[in-house]
């Protein structure tokens, strides 16, 4: 699973970014889109080895960065080969999520469902979702933010940082396709709601879940989990990005952006990559590499967009 994460988000972060100069980067972007090719054809030959159920959050991450690299063949090599791939693996299961009907993680695959429905306009790939959806919003959960494993119905809500990224952007996404603010009103109360609960506003980073609020790493400092800020700071794009530019929420999700970029720039090792634990790396001899990538895509959408200064972040 980290490999989808590594290798597909850190190449999409700097494929196409007009804001590095020439020669700052080592590869040229034909060489970039060469070996993203290379690895996306690696993965639909190798796909039946994944011991993961194809609608499981694992795959769904590939999903979502496969499906960015379907639009890039299709839009500049005419090679819809990658939709296709897609789209069989939607026929297969129905363009139906994974069974547990609110758990953040079962919904990811849904982002995957939506960006294809753009390409082709078929409904029948988009309806599951928008049923899925609307069951959740007919019928919203009373569980607790608190998590608890022994009880699941803590895990119905977004209860734990990682499901910033997973569930979200579907939301966002409705919201925009069918105009009903149904939609963007539930993402916005149980967004906040878990902003609320797991955001430290002096460290603008997120725990993991609450038991690790009072957690301590062993140089003093709070817990703050690498890959699950780099969940939450990699979520907030693919929200933005499906939210209408008059949309009043956006302005809320482009200042979290913003106030987490700052953590993300202050912790990153002077080796270039972030480590497990953000506030004490030193415990930590070796790169994260799923954080790393998340941050780089973050910061370099973050730059494409105008939303972070370039003096800043460029370096």
């Amino acid at each position: 699973m980290k490999k989808y994460i590594v290798v597909i988000l850190s190449l999409l972060s700097f494929l196409n970014v007009s804001v590095f100069a020439a020669g700052d980067v080592p590869y040229t972007k034909a060489e970039i889109k060469s070996l993203m090719k290379k690895v996306a054809d690696w993965q639909l030959a190798h796909q039946k080895e994944v011991k993961h159920h194809p609608m499981d959050w694992t795959n769904a991450t590939l999903y979502i960065g496969m499906v960015k690299w379907a639009e890039l063949a299709d839009k500049v090599d005419k090679d819809e080969t990658y939709y296709k791939w897609l789209v069989d693996i939607g026929n297969r299961y129905s363009w139906k999520a994974n069974k547990r009907m609110y758990h953040a993680d079962d919904l990811a695959v849904c982002q995957m469902f939506i960006d294809v429905y753009k390409r082709y306009k078929d409904k029948s790939m988009l309806q599951p979702t928008i049923e899925r959806i609307d069951w959740i919003l007919e019928h919203p959960s009373k569980g607790s933010l608190i998590i608890d494993y022994s009880n699941q119905t803590t895990l119905e809500r977004w209860s734990w940082c990682d499901a910033l990224f997973m569930a979200p952007p579907v939301y966002a996404a409705l919201y925009t396709i069918t105009g009903d603010k149904i939609y963007l009103e539930y993402l916005d109360s149980e967004y906040k709601a878990c902003v609320d609960s797991l955001y430290d506003k002096q460290e603008h980073l997120f725990y993991r879940d609450n038991k690790r609020i009072s957690v301590r790493e062993k140089n003093g400092s709070k817990q703050f989990w690498g890959r699950g800020n780099g969940w939450v700071f990699a979520g907030l794009p693919l929200i933005i990005d499906n939210l209408p530019l008059d949309c009043p929420s956006r302005d809320y999700y482009i200042r979290l952006f913003a106030e987490m970029a700052e953590a993300v720039r202050n912790t990153q090792c002077k080796d270039g990559d972030w480590r497990t634990s953000l506030l004490d790396p030193d415990s930590y001899d070796m790169p994260e590499n799923s954080c790393s990538a998340f941050m780089c895509y973050g910061i370099a959408w973050g730059l494409r967009n105008g939303y972070l200064p370039k003096r800043a972040y460029k370096p």
